[in-house]
């Protein structure tokens, strides 16, 4: 989904299509490939590792932007849905989704048995849209991130990059997307991979609908599945029927990775989208389940995240004719039967704790075992009741970071299998981190300066209280209510969980004597908390409020 409304040359899509009628989509020959060790593609279909048919109904969340909103998988698996495509940020133009952040969504999702298709925003219309990024450096970042990915075969499906080329030399589309497959396969991923379409998603010059052949021949695996993005450009029962038809003819595997009942481009034909999905056993994800902003509000199925709340989308979506409750059926590999590994792990051993300090500790614990074999396990930060995956490791120690300084945290470790399999719960551990660092020479002007419903606008002043220069910083501080920065100027930002680090620009890292940089941004927040920040450290010392 393009975060402002898309521009779609009409004429060139008419002109694209009459063009399609003349050409076909070569058969691919399937190469040689490795077994598969969850999710495949066999003859244009998407499978399960039992061998089961699996067709996607489900509805995109857009995680990196309400990070604190997972408990919407449990609302949309309660509404039917067999798969979410969660929203993720390599960090290059949002807040990054870290390996330990990952995790904890895949254990979501798998706790909600949901399918998890899992994409990156960053590369939203290469070429067009400022700051986007490539497929390339999408493709670093699922390595990156392998830890809380490796052994999840059969519940994870990697979206390399979400719309990776806009209407500019969006014809790069086939080799680009050649390599970061291979990138990937060569880095080891055996998932089945997903891979959009250019032109903001809709594919108006059909680049991807004819090369999906070649592209799916470049995969060693033959492991790519193709996804289309409905919207304006699709707003004919014809157009929708004939793009499709052309992949399910070929033998290529296709899905719809996101539609809209409206949208600003044109209105796209839901009910035909809706109808020849079903008739073809196409999948289908809607856009999107809550958090639209850029006048595109209309587009949320439910109100401010309240699954009491469906809005008319929702409801033809997923109450309608051939919508999820009609047509979705759970994975199978959710559902026990004769010859599934049902068995969990071993409990780990108790976690010990070493190199504690102010704001971290490593961890290391005893192996579980399990009757196939474990392939990692997820560390657990237990407060209240409630559970929270801090990192997630295929050995047995991790580094959990961005604690609070003097404070009292329990950790516990779970195993998993590669049938994602749970094992019980280790013993806990509970550590005092250090002290928090020394007041330094620098002090702090944070404040609001706007708010609407879901957002805010903020300015952090930084001032030189000492008598030497400040010669490049890095300004940390924790949200106290779930913020999240979605864009800030001044510094380069990255965000885990509540922590935030900003690293000066250029333009920001000098800090004369009694002088001052500000830092501006925009974030996400939720319901009406938006309380301030207390604490600030620069290049590690406390900042005193200005």
């Amino acid at each position: 989904m393009r975060t402002s409304d898309r521009t779609v040359p009409r004429a060139a899509a008419l002109l694209a299509a009459l063009a399609g009628l003349l050409l076909t989509l070569l058969v691919p020959t399937t190469p040689a490939h490795a077994a598969p060790t969850g999710f495949r593609v066999q003859d244009g279909r998407l499978l399960e590792a039992s061998g089961n048919d699996f067709v996607m109904r489900g509805v995109n969340h857009a995680h990196t932007w309400y990070a604190d909103r997972l408990d919407a998988l449990d609302h949309i698996k309660a509404k039917g849905a067999n798969t979410v495509r969660v929203v993720l940020s390599s960090g290059d133009r949002w807040t990054r989704n870290d390996t330990a952040d990952v995790a904890n969504v895949v254990a979501q999702c798998k706790r909600n048995r949901l399918i998890c298709v899992l994409e990156v925003h960053d590369t939203t219309g290469y070429g067009e849209q400022s700051g986007a990024v490539t497929l390339s450096r999408a493709a670093d970042y699922w390595i990156e991130v392998r830890d809380a990915l490796a052994g999840q075969e059969d519940y994870v499906i990697v979206n390399i990059g979400n719309e990776p080329h806009g209407n500019t030399d969006y014809t790069r589309w086939t080799a680009d997307t050649k390599a970061a497959v291979q990138k990937l396969r060569a880095a080891g991923f055996g998932h089945t991979l997903m891979v959009d379409a250019p032109n903001w998603g809709q594919d108006w010059a059909f680049t991807m609908r004819d090369n999906a052949a070649s592209v799916f021949a470049a995969d060693p695996d033959a492991n790519t599945v193709f996804s289309i993005h409905m919207y304006g450009v699709f707003d004919t029962a014809a157009e929708v029927s004939d793009y499709l038809g052309r992949f399910v003819a070929a033998g290529l595997p296709v899905v719809v990775g996101e539609f809209g009942h409206d949208h600003s481009d044109g209105n796209p034909d839901e009910d035909a989208i809706l109808s020849v999905t079903r008739q073809l056993g196409i999948g289908y994800l809607g856009w999107s389940w809550s958090g639209n902003g850029g006048g595109v509000e209309y587009l949320d199925m439910v109100e401010n995240f309240d699954p009491a709340r469906m809005t008319s989308w929702g409801q033809r979506l997923f109450d309608g004719p051939d919508g999820i409750a009609a047509t979705s059926e759970e994975a199978a590999v959710y559902r026990s039967g004769p010859g599934e590994d049902t068995t969990a792990p071993t409990a780990p051993g108790a976690p010990a704790a070493s190199a504690v300090t102010s704001s971290s500790v490593t961890l290391t614990w005893g192996a579980a075992t399990d009757t196939v074999g474990v392939t990692g396990y997820d560390v657990v930060r237990v407060a209240g009741g409630q559970e929270t995956v801090v990192a997630s490791s295929s050995g047995t120690t991790a580094t959990v970071t961005g604690l609070a300084a003097d404070t009292s945290h329990t950790f516990a470790v779970y195993a998993r299998d590669a049938a994602g399999n749970r094992s019980a719960r280790s013993a806990t551990v509970t550590v005092t981190t250090a002290s928090g660092p020394a007041a330094g020479s620098c002090a702090v002007i944070y404040r609001v300066t706007g708010e609407w419903p879901g957002g805010f606008q903020g300015e952090v002043v930084v001032r030189n209280t000492g008598s030497t220069a400040v010669d490049g910083w890095t300004l940390r501080w924790t949200f106290p209510a779930g913020q999240r920065i979605t864009s800030l100027w001044g510094g380069t930002v990255t965000q885990s969980g509540a922590e935030v680090s900003v690293v000066a620009a250029p333009y920001t890292a000098t800090i004369p004597p009694s002088g001052a940089v500000s830092l501006g941004f925009t974030g996400s927040r939720t319901g009406t908390d938006n309380t301030d920040p207390t604490v600030f450290l620069l290049n590690g010392a406390e900042c005193s409020a200005a």
